[in-house]
C-alpha cells in the first residue's frame, strides 16, 4: 500500500491520451516521471517551469508519478519539489519543437539529484477538435540536463536519507499507512445521526420489457455516498439505508476506458455477463468515458469559494478540513485562474475579492484566518457568491461556485424548495455549482444532493484529507470542468430477449420517457475525464419475473407485440442526448445496439462494478439482493484488491470486512 503522500492525487495529467497543447502554434510537450530513491513513483510532486526567471507553467504528478506540460519550444529551467526532499532545479532543459520531450527525475536518499534523461519522441498530439491519436516515429537524441549528466538516469545509492513525510490529519493526531486520521477510542463509536438528513430511496422495481420497453434516466457522476458510507463503517456502525446510493458507490472507482474518438464528448461501452448475486439473471453494464483534457488546456477558471463558517462548522472534520481541502485546490491554480472567497454565518460577506491563481499565499492567508461561529444564513451566502462570480465572469471560461458546508442552513432562505428556486435561477447565468459536504451529526446530505443537481453541478463528501486530494487534485478536471450537460440515456429493451429488467440505483435521476426529447428537462453533467457506469439486472426471455414483480393479465388490452426485428439477437438499443456546456439545444448520439450474447469471461471493470453494486445491495438490506452473501463478496473484493495501484480497491476490501462483522458478526471471520 502506498504511503500517504504517495496516495496524493494528480493535477489531471494523463500521458496515455494526450489532448492538444496550450500552445496553439506547435505540438510541443515536456513530460516525464518523478521517482524516489527506491524507484517508486512519487504522486503529487510539483513540477514548475520557468524561463529567464519568469514562471511559465506547472503541473503535479499523477498516481503513476507522471507529469505532462505543453510548452513552446525553447530552453527552460525545471524545478521539482516533493515533501521530504530538497527541491531540485534542472537548468537549461531544451524542449524541441513538435515533439514530446521526456525529462525523468529521480530523487536520491541524499536529496541530491544525480542525473536525468531527456528523450524526444516525434508524436503528433491529439487536437481537441480532432480524433486521431499520435504514433511514435523515432527516438531522439539524449540531452544531459543536469550538471553531472552523462545521458543516463542514475538513482541514489545511499541506504539512509530523508524520507517523504506523512500528511498529518486535520486534528493533529496520527495517521494510518494511507494518511487517513486514526480515530481515538473516544470517537470510534457511531456519531449521533439523529439530525442527519437523507432523501428516502424507493428502489427501482423489475419491469416487464413487453409493457415497459423504455428506461430513461439522467447520468450521475457524484460519489458522495461512498465516502459517507466509509465514514460510518470506519466509526464502527452500518450506514442508514437511505445513505447508500448504489450508483454513487459504483461511480466512485476508476474504470479505465479509451476516450472518445468520434467528435463526441464521451465514448460508450457495454458488457453483458451473468449476475453475481442472481446467476439465473444477467447483468448489463453501460459505461461512458468522458473526453480527457490536460489541466493546462482547461479554460481559465473563475472560482468562488463559498464557505460555511457558522457555529456548527467548528469541529475538526468541518471548517479545519475545509481549509486544508481548499489549500490543496489552491495549489493547482494557474495565473489565469481567479479565486474569490465568500463566507456566511449569521450574515454573508466577501473576505477575498477576485485574486489571480498564482497569488497562492494571499488566498491561503485568507483561508487560514477563517473562524467558525454564529447561525447559518446559507441562502444569503449563495446569493452573494453568485453575484461575485457574475462580477468576475470569464466568457468561455469555467465559472463555478464551490460550496463547502454541512448543509445545516437555518437563517433566511433555508427551506429546500426556496434554495432550489434560487439555484435554478442562478444556473441560467452559466455559473455551475460544486457542493462539498463535511462533518457528521447534523449532515444534511439530501439538501446538498438537491442543490448540486439543480445547480448544474456535482456533490462530494469529504471525510478526510485523502478524499479531498481525490476530488480536488486527482479528479480536478472532472470535478471543476464540464464537457457535456443535460446528459440523458434511454434504453429500449427487446422483449424477444428480455422478460424484465431493473435499473440498479439512479432512483433520484429517473426521467419520463417523454423527457428524453424535451430539452427543457434538466439532467446531469459530465466532467472532463469522468466516467459514468450504470447497471441493469436482466431477466432473460423465457424466465419468470420475481414473484413480487409479476402483474396480473390485462383485461382491456394485450401487451404490445414484438416487431419483426426483435428476433435479430439484440438485447437493447441505447440512445443518448446531451448539450454543449453553454448550449441550449441537445445533440443526439445513437449508440449501436447491445448484443444479447453474454460473455463468460467478464472484464475486471465489470467485476469491480458488480462487486460494488452487490456491496450496496447488502448494506441496504435490499429485497433485490438475491443470493448475495458477505462471504462471497469478501472473496471477490479481496481478489480485486490484488491488482490495485491506487489503494482504493484494497480499501473497498477492508470496508467489506468491517461491514460483514457489523451486519453478521456470527458468520464473519477474522
Amino acid at each position: 500500500m502506498r504511503t500517504a503522500l504517495l496516495m496524493a492525487s494528480l493535477l489531471f495529467v494523463l500521458a496515455a491520451f494526450p489532448a492538444s497543447p496550450v500552445c496553439s502554434q506547435t505540438n510541443t510537450v515536456l513530460s516525464g516521471k518523478v521517482t524516489d530513491e527506491n524507484g517508486e513513483d512519487l504522486i503529487g510532486a510539483s513540477v514548475k517551469i520557468t524561463q529567464n526567471n519568469v514562471f511559465v507553467r506547472g503541473a503535479v504528478t499523477d498516481y503513476n508519478g507522471d507529469y505532462r506540460i505543453a510548452l513552446n519550444p525553447g530552453t527552460y529551467d525545471v524545478e521539482v519539489s516533493f515533501t521530504g526532499y530538497q527541491t531540485q532545479i534542472i537548468k537549461g532543459v531544451q524542449v524541441l519543437d513538435g515533439k514530446i520531450n521526456t525529462l525523468n527525475v529521480a530523487f536520491t536518499e541524499t536529496t541530491a539529484l544525480q542525473e536525468v534523461t531527456i528523450v524526444a519522441y516525434k508524436v503528433p498530439l491529439i487536437q481537441q477538435d480532432q480524433t486521431s491519436s499520435g504514433q511514435t516515429i523515432t527516438t531522439g537524441s539524449v540531452w544531459p540536463a543536469s550538471t553531472s549528466g552523462n545521458g543516463v538516469n542514475v538513482r541514489g545509492s545511499r541506504s539512509q536519507g530523508t524520507k517523504a513525510k506523512k500528511q498529518a490529519p486535520a486534528s493533529g493526531g496520527t495517521v494510518d499507512k494511507r494518511g487517513r486520521p486514526v480515530r481515538t477510542a473516544r470517537d470510534t463509536t457511531r456519531p449521533d445521526a439523529s439530525a442527519e438528513q437523507y432523501n428516502a430511496i424507493v428502489e427501482n422495481p423489475f419491469l416487464e420489457a413487453a409493457g415497459n420497453p423504455l428506461s430513461t434516466f439522467s447520468i450521475d457522476v457524484d460519489a458522495a455516498s461512498y465516502a459517507n458510507v466509509r465514514r460510518y463503517l470506519n466509526q464502527g456502525s452500518l450506514p442508514p439505508a437511505d445513505a447508500v446510493r448504489i450508483e454513487e458507490m459504483v461511480n466512485y472507482f476508476d474504470y479505465p476506458y479509451a476516450p472518445p474518438t468520434d467528435g463526441h464528448p464521451f465514448a460508450v461501452y457495454t458488457e453483458l455477463a451473468a449476475c453475481p448475486w442472481q446467476p439465473r439473471h444477467q447483468l448489463l453494464m453501460v459505461s461512458l468515458q468522458g473526453q480527457i483534457i490536460e489541466t493546462g488546456q482547461l479554460p481559465a477558471s473563475n472560482l468562488v469559494f463559498l464557505i460555511d463558517v457558522s457555529g456548527s462548522m467548528s469541529e475538526e472534520d468541518k471548517l479545519p478540513l475545509v481549509i486544508q481541502s481548499l489549500e490543496l485546490l489552491t495549489d493547482q491554480l494557474r495565473p489565469q485562474d481567479r479565486v474569490a472567497i465568500v463566507v456566511y454565518a449569521g450574515a454573508a460577506g466577501l473576505v477575498l475579492p477576485g485574486t489571480p491563481g498564482d497569488q497562492k499565499a494571499a488566498i491561503k492567508k485568507a483561508l487560514a484566518e477563517l473562524k467558525a461561529g454564529g447561525s447559518t444564513a446559507g441562502g444569503a451566502g449563495i446569493q452573494l457568491a453568485y453575484n461575485t462570480a457574475r462580477g468576475q465572469f470569464i466568457p468561455g471560461g469555467n465559472n463555478r461556485v464551490i460550496l463547502c458546508t454541512d448543509g445545516d442552513f437555518n437563517v433566511g432562505i433555508s427551506q429546500e424548495n426556496e434554495l432550489v428556486a434560487l439555484i435554478e435561477k442562478e444556473r441560467e447565468s452559466g455559473i455551475y455549482l460544486t457542493v462539498l459536504g463535511f462533518g457528521q451529526g447534523n449532515y444534511q446530505d439530501g439538501k446538498m444532493q438537491t442543490l448540486a443537481d439543480k445547480g448544474n453541478g456535482n456533490h462530494a463528501y469529504i471525510d478526510q484529507l485523502d478524499e479531498a486530494r481525490k476530488v480536488l487534485v486527482k479528479e480536478f478536471g472532472g470535478t471543476l470542468f464540464t464537457i457535456a450537460k443535460d446528459v440523458k440515456l434511454q434504453l429500449e429493451f427487446n422483449p424477444a430477449q428480455v422478460a424484465g429488467y431493473r435499473l440498479i440505483g439512479y432512483e433520484n435521476r429517473l426521467l419520463n420517457k417523454e423527457d428524453f426529447n424535451d430539452d427543457t428537462k434538466d439532467a446531469g453533467e459530465l466532467g472532463a475525464g469522468h466516467r459514468v457506469t450504470a447497471l441493469y439486472e436482466i431477466v432473460p426471455a423465457g424466465q419468470p419475473l420475481p414473484y413480487y414483480a409479476s402483474v396480473d393479465s390485462l383485461k382491456y388490452q394485450h401487451p404490445p407485440l414484438a416487431s419483426a426485428t426483435a428476433a435479430n439477437g439484440d438485447l437493447a438499443t441505447i440512445k443518448f442526448r446531451y448539450k454543449a456546456p453553454r448550449g441550449n439545444q441537445s445533440s443526439r448520439l445513437l449508440q449501436a445496439t447491445v448484443s444479447a450474447k453474454a460473455t463468460d469471461k467478464p472484464s475486471e471493470n465489470f467485476r469491480l462494478a458488480a462487486s460494488v453494486a452487490e456491496f450496496g445491495l447488502l448494506l441496504r438490506g435490499s429485497r433485490y439482493k438475491g443470493e448475495a452473501s458477505w462471504t462471497e463478496l469478501r472473496k471477490h473484493s479481496g481478489e480485486l484488491a490484488l491488482a490495485d495501484a491506487s489503494g482504493y480497491r484494497a480499501e473497498l476490501a477492508e470496508l467489506v470486512v468491517k461491514a460483514h462483522r457489523l451486519a453478521e458478526p456470527s458468520t464473519a471471520t477474522k
